[in-house]
């Protein structure tokens, strides 16, 4: 009860006097000849970091952890299985410089029995009751050897639910598949991977997949998950982060190049997010790149996002370590940021086009943006930016450079790359909120008096924090979600000035998260999108083409009595496309007139999302606790009659 009147306050923007008003109607105006500004393409987008088990363990499908023996630990995720009367022993050995990409192997001998081991999966093995099962791995038998392996995977309770053997032939390295059909549904299932019998084998790249992966790719990616964003048919997607971007150390950036090719030469990494909360310790956190940036942009043309790829600025994440390279030794970060438009963009018969046509698409993946750096600042970042920039810009003047604005909206080093890019006549400017709910309603008119023949902007990542920025206790609940709906309108009135816009995280483990709130929470085997995840859709997916200006008296409806509001003109459909957000606990009406038009179809759609809890959330158990819903709506004397119920989101569609 305490937390709901805690949360009820923060909305309490207004005087006892207006509050009391606040069910009276109120009469607005929509302009709808009067353009003020035209809506990018992608204007509402996606932005995926690798945390909270984002990738491996969340969207890249693979289901066995450290499959090639590579984390800091060869072992973790892996143990001794035998039966009973069985004996046996194992070797890890260390190819060293010879594969640097794939160093470890394992040696598995049995001397008597059903020999060797087991893998936890990314907390458990989500299995499913009559999917297909793809099993893969390289293995070589030594000379004169006869072994052979067995597969099982075994539910919770012991049984086994899926099985096969494969016997492997020749001192070479070969690569060996086999499929089972599972038996049963189980959240955290195992896989043995033993000797049938006396004898030894070598192996690395033990791997499971479930069949269904998304357009049912080997090595691809989770479906439901990949689903959920094609459902909000995104404008672009911005990857692959975020901090991991940076690294802790230079060592430990995200190096782009070291995730293309096959799979069993990516050179795994260690995930910057393994150590970086005390609170959520996750040592079994690394980066094995099997989604790596061909798969990022396939998966953009597959949703049909425009990509958006982000590359180390030669700057460690200034958190960490602060390390910089020299600007005398930024050559090759600077070649990666050329290379990687010519990989993307380039003839399948050029040097790096010729890789990605390798992969399997010689057609150009058409990238038009690229971001230097992620929440870098200060005079280090701009010295290495120029660097980028011109480099860039003389090769490829057609890309458009994404630049940092730090870690905030405001303060010192916010206002320092401000002046600075703006005076440099940067592209776009990117910008994060990571705030309380109240910021965010405050905020909503933040961009009205941007300077117009400015940088663009892209609000790159925002959240509603509940409680603190990065703390464990942050929720997905109604109130942040209808704050950040408040705060979109003001984007989406100013898309002359802002062109993206995307929240973040994108995804969470239930059971490996680090950071919360997260648009998307998926267990090994459910995902469900929260309150955020519906409005980001509602938005999304009525996006419109053209800003037209709905005013209360001669100004925008930025929090006015507690309503806040946009439209856009679908030129496409010959919609209109009404958002109106109600933060007051009191149900209002609004009335709109719509001027410039000489006539109206006289029907549309309302679709409503709101709550009477603030602290409501979406979960497991109720994942459309909060989720749309959808009305038939009639329009008379070209007005629009809107009641809107306490703490909601309205879409309205009405066709001209």
């Amino acid at each position: 009860m305490n937390r709901q009147i805690l949360a009820v306050a923060t909305l309490l923007l207004f005087s006892s006097t207006q509050l009391a008003c606040a069910q009276d109607p109120k009469v607005f105006v929509i302009k709808t000849n009067e353009v003020k500004a035209k809506v990018s393409p992608s204007m509402w987008g996606l932005f995926f970091e690798d945390i909270n088990l984002g990738a491996d363990g969340g969207l890249y499908a693979e289901l066995v952890l450290n499959r090639s023996f590579e984390l800091d630990l060869p072992m973790m995720g892996w143990k001794e299985q035998k039966d009973e009367a069985a004996a046996g022993h194992y070797l890890m050995l260390n190819r060293g410089t010879t594969n640097q990409a794939n160093r470890r192997y394992i040696s598995l001998t049995s001397t008597k029995g059903r020999y060797g081991l087991s893998n936890v999966g990314f907390r458990g093995m989500g299995i499913k009751k009559g999917m297909q099962y793809n099993f893969s791995l390289l293995a070589r038998q030594p000379k004169g050897g006869s072994a052979s392996l067995v597969i099982e995977m075994i539910g919770e309770k012991g049984a086994v639910i899926g099985s096969g053997s494969i016997k492997p032939e020749g001192e070479e390295w070969k690569k060996y598949k086999l499929s089972f059909t599972a038996a049963a549904t189980v959240e955290k299932a195992r896989l043995d991977v033993l000797l049938k019998d006396a004898g030894t084998l070598d192996l690395d790249m033990i791997s499971l997949f479930p069949q269904d992966t998304w357009k049912n790719r080997e090595n691809g990616l989770r479906s439901d998950m990949v689903k959920l964003l094609a459902d909000m048919n995104p404008g672009f997607l911005r990857f692959p982060g975020g901090c991991i971007v940076e690294g802790r150390t230079l060592d430990e950036r995200f190096q782009w190049k070291k995730t293309i090719g096959p799979i069993e030469n990516r050179q795994m990494l260690i995930n910057r997010w393994n150590t970086e909360f005390k609170h959520r310790p996750t040592p079994d956190y690394f980066q094995s790149f099997g989604l790596g940036f061909y798969e990022y942009f396939q998966l953009c043309e597959d949703i049909g996002a425009a990509p958006l790829p982000i590359l180390n600025a030669g700057m460690a994440c200034q958190f960490n370590t602060a390390e910089v390279v020299p600007l005398e030794l930024l050559g090759p970060y600077i070649q990666d940021a050329l290379d990687l438009i010519e990989f993307a963009n380039g003839p399948a018969n050029s040097e790096w086009g010729k890789k990605r046509a390798e992969m399997g698409h010689p057609e150009p993946f058409n990238m038009t943006m690229i971001g230097i750096g992620n929440e870098n600042w200060g005079v280090q970042y701009l010295e290495r930016l120029a660097l980028f920039t011109k480099a860039i810009k003389e090769k490829y003047p057609e890309i458009r450079i994404v630049n940092s604005s730090g870690t905030d909206p405001v303060g010192e080093r916010f206002d320092l790359l401000d002046k600075h890019l703006r005076s440099a006549k940067a592209d776009i400017i990117d910008e994060h909120y990571y705030q309380n709910p109240k910021w965010f309603l405050e905020n909503a008119a933040r961009y009205d008096n941007y300077d117009r023949k400015g940088p663009k902007i892209f609000a790159g990542e925002y959240a509603a924090q509940s409680v603190k920025t990065a703390s464990p206790e942050n929720k997905n609940n109604w109130l942040c979600a209808m704050a950040e709906a408040a705060f979109m309108t003001g984007l989406e009135r100013n898309a002359d000035v802002v062109e993206m816009a995307s929240y973040a995280p994108l995804f969470a483990h239930a059971e490996g998260w680090q950071w919360t709130p997260d648009l998307i929470w998926v267990d090994n085997l459910r995902s469900y999108g929260t309150a955020n995840y519906h409005v980001q859709k509602l938005f999304s997916t009525n996006r419109g083409t053209d800003v037209v200006p709905v005013l209360a008296g001669d100004k925008a409806v930025s929090g006015q009595q507690e309503l806040y509001a946009s439209a856009t003109i679908d030129r496409e459909t010959n919609e209109l496309i009404l958002k109106v957000v109600n933060s007051s606990p009191k149900k209002q009406h609004g009335t709109f007139e719509l001027e410039g038009l000489s006539k109206i179809n006289g029907k549309g759609t309302l679709t409503v999302l709101s709550s009477d809890d603030l602290d409501l959330v979406n979960s497991f158990e109720r994942p459309d606790a909060i989720a749309p819903v959808i009305s038939q709506v009639a329009i008379r004397n070209k007005t629009i009659d809107l009641p809107m119920n306490p703490y909601s989101v309205n879409v309205m569609r009405v066709r001209l």
